[in-house]
């Protein structure tokens, strides 16, 4: 068996698409949705985040803002900078890029964004209307696998689904929307007991761990839909041959900077094993910029009509 890929940068392509044609018409009027993307700190590939981020708001036609503090921010500082964006009516999204430093409280300033600007639909407002499954901003990596399945043609109604990995970020918000879709779900984390035997029954199995590589060929159920949420870096040569056999993209790839992506899923494996799979890069993380803009054009219908 050979896996299909499930194609993450041809449906972002075609979300962000739909998102600038919806936009046209709020703009026509003169209200242009707006994202501002708060970074705290000098971290270079954080930089790089925000601004793949702004670029592609302004690519839709939204207007966007890199707000950049320096890492000596003060509590006080980044509350006061929260309560300004909150205040502005131009800015209709806004997104705290995580982590902060360490001495900063990431839940303090998550909780201080509106929950009418929460873009990220981290605030504990709109987790609960996740849970009810009413209305609000959905966590966009979670969102945008839903989007990914279902434009896929992958039915989800029935199956039986498996998240590894249980952040809020990412694994509790995914099993949420797979159970409002009416898939049987299990989470596992660090501690479930022969992991292995549980994630051999999923028709869906979704991984976001943070280990490269660490669900095996034993760890998949012949003919499942493997999504891997991963982003881990291979840095050894045999490690990317043991992910990608002799791939001779990857080995280029590793020789030009000293280590390659991969996700939480033995890549070599899951394509051997698997009915579908979605690659690291090009699966899951362009979604998770489509479904930010996508956030944010309907934060910005919902405040400005």
């Amino acid at each position: 068996m050979t896996a299909r890929i499930l194609d993450g940068k041809r449906v972002a392509r075609e979300i962000r698409n739909e998102v600038k044609e919806r936009a046209k018409p709020l703009i026509a009027r003169g209200v242009v949705p707006g994202l501002a993307a708060v970074l705290v700190g000098d971290d270079p590939a954080s930089q790089l985040y925000v601004r793949s981020k702004t670029k592609a708001c302004e690519e839709a036609g939204l207007f966007s803002e890199g707000v950049i503090l320096p890492s000596s921010t003060s509590r006080e500082q980044l509350r006061a900078k929260l309560d300004e964006l909150n205040e502005r009516n131009d800015i209709d999204g806004i997104l705290l890029q995580l982590p902060l430093p360490e001495r900063l409280d990431s839940e303090e300033f998550l909780d201080r964004i509106l929950p009418e600007k929460d873009v990220d639909g981290f605030h504990p407002v709109n987790v609960g209307k996740l849970v009810q499954n009413r209305p609000a901003p959905r966590p966009c990596t979670p969102a945008g696998v839903m989007e990914l399945l279902r434009r896929e043609g992958v039915e989800i109604k029935g199956k039986r689904a498996v998240v590894v990995g249980r952040s809020d970020i990412v694994g509790k918000p995914m099993a949420m929307l797979l159970l409002h879709e009416h898939a049987t779900v299990t989470v596992c984390h660090s501690r479930t007991r022969d992991l292995a035997s549980v994630t051999r029954e999923a028709d869906i199995l979704v991984a976001a761990i943070g280990r490269a590589a660490i669900l095996r060929r034993d760890f998949l159920r012949p003919g499942a839909v493997v999504i891997d949420v991963g982003m881990n870096r291979a840095e050894t040569e045999e490690q990317v041959r043991d992910f990608f056999g002799d791939d001779p993209g990857r080995l280029e790839v590793f020789r030009k900077n000293g280590s390659t992506l991969v996700g939480d899923v033995h890549p070599k494996d899951a394509m051997e094993v698997a009915a579908a799979f979605t690659p690291v890069p090009g699966g899951v993380g362009p979604l998770t910029i489509a479904m930010l803009l996508s956030n944010t054009l309907d934060l910005a219908r919902t405040r400005r009509g």
